[in-house]
């Protein structure tokens, strides 16, 4: 990785980069020592997070939609002072998976400004993305992998990770 990329995540090129990357990224995950991993993720995790401003990116929030579970709609709904039935109907659909996700993209709570107006009420999902300081890196590759394609944050972690292990670059 070029030192672009390490000091600024979003430089142009990085979606690129992770998609020709994608190959590289899964055989890294497939055979990473978890102990290892999980012992370097709190430091990378940081480092992503002061190189990349969300509020300049919202990709997550622009073109995909957390899952609303049974407390996030409770707590939303609460805040926005509607039904649960209500809140449903306005903001929500049953995915594929059979989860309620938000109807629309952007997200109906983003702002022109990339603010979340529930920023403090969010699905817990929001709070936790993009999961790069907890072992879902590892357990759910295949969200691993698209989240990087997105997310210049799971890129640089990826990267980082990749390289501290020797993997070559394709």
């Amino acid at each position: 990785m070029s030192n672009t990329y390490i000091d600024n995540p979003m430089a142009p090129g990085w979606e690129k980069k992770s998609a020709d990357n994608q190959k590289r990224y899964k055989n890294y995950l497939q055979r990473a020592d978890k102990n290892t991993v999980l012992k370097q993720l709190p430091d990378l995790h940081e480092q992503a997070f002061e190189r990349v401003d969300c509020l300049k990116c919202a990709n997550c929030c622009k073109s995909f939609s957390p899952r609303f579970k049974t407390p996030d709609v409770k707590r939303i709904s609460k805040l926005l002072k509607l039904r649960e039935s209500d809140f449903i109907e306005k903001y929500l659909v049953v995915d594929e998976d059979g989860d309620f996700v938000a109807n629309s993209h952007p997200c109906p709570f983003l702002g022109d400004d990339n603010y979340c107006s529930i920023y403090d009420n969010r699905p817990s999902d929001c709070r936790r993305f993009p999961y790069t300081d907890e072992d879902v890196i590892l357990k759910r590759q295949p969200l691993t992998l698209k989240n990087s394609t997105f997310c210049p944050i799971t890129f640089y972690v990826l990267e980082m990770l990749s390289q501290a292990a020797g993997t070559k670059q394709i």
